[in-house]
């Protein structure tokens, strides 16, 4: 199999398995990632961890060889296929981290983008270099880059189609930080970070920050009222309230 799904303490990993093709998403890739998001959905893991095979490439992008000489048609149809593929990731209940451990170029940064967190070791470069062959990012990437980095940056970067190392996609908040060591290691470190908190609670705050790219602020912050106050229904909202009148570590059920 070129994906691989595996269960690493409370988390699940997803591991692109194609190091001799630097891991590059062919559409029997597409749908094998899409199958594993849905075995994940229906899990009991905490957290996604997302990563390539090797240490040359967290993701090197559609695998041209493929897609050359495609029909329009066809060509829809696996463009269609790679956004909903990276919509669902983007809907898990859990939060998803990208570990980026070398090359995330065209659709290998749109499946980093798709997740909710994205870490870079030190040799990762990051880049939309479709405008060199002449098209255009297709599976989300001309719409969440900007809202991650902004409008200039983003056109800056899918027009010229110019790598981003490590330190620059730090600083222009591409991604979360720069980690080093093994890259399931180091997305396991960052999960624990969060997976403690209530499932329920961490996906209504998902939700709300979600709302907030596509709402004015006035009707995000119904939004928000409406999430918040769901949160404080919940066993989990009791028992983090009792915990710090007791001054003991909160004990969350998930409910």
């Amino acid at each position: 199999m070129s994906v691989e799904l595996t269960t690493r303490e409370t988390c699940a990993v997803l591991m692109l398995n194609r190091p001799e093709a630097l891991n590059a998403l062919s559409v029997a890739v597409l749908r094998q990632i899409d199958e594993a998001l849905e075995t994940v959905a229906k899990s009991r893991a905490r957290a996604l961890i997302i990563t390539g095979a090797g240490n040359k490439a967290f993701c090197a992008g559609a695998d041209i060889k493929e897609f050359r000489h495609q029909a329009m048609l066809d060509s829809k149809a696996r463009t269609e296929l790679g956004q909903a593929t990276f919509a669902k990731l983007d809907r898990l209940p859990i939060a998803s981290i990208a570990v980026i451990n070398g090359y995330a170029f065209g659709g290998g940064l749109e499946l980093a983008l798709a997740s909710t967190f994205r870490l870079a070791l030190p040799n990762a470069k990051l880049g939309q270099p479709e405008i060199k062959l002449g098209t255009i990012p297709g599976y989300g990437g001309t719409q969440r880059l900007p809202r991650l980095i902004g409008e200039a940056r983003a056109l800056e970067l899918i027009l010229t189609g110019r790598t981003v190392e490590a330190a620059e996609a730090e600083r222009i908040g591409l991604v979360n930080r720069i980690v080093e060591g093994d890259a399931v290691e180091v997305g396991l470190a960052f999960a624990r970070e969060f997976t403690g908190y209530s499932l329920p609670v961490l996906a209504l705050a998902r939700a709300a920050v979600q709302r907030a790219l596509d709402l004015p602020i006035h009707e995000g912050l119904k939004v928000e009222a409406d999430l918040s106050t769901l949160s404080f229904q919940t066993r989990d909202a009791d028992e983090g309230a009792a915990a710090f009148t007791q001054k003991r570590k909160a004990r969350f059920v998930d409910a």
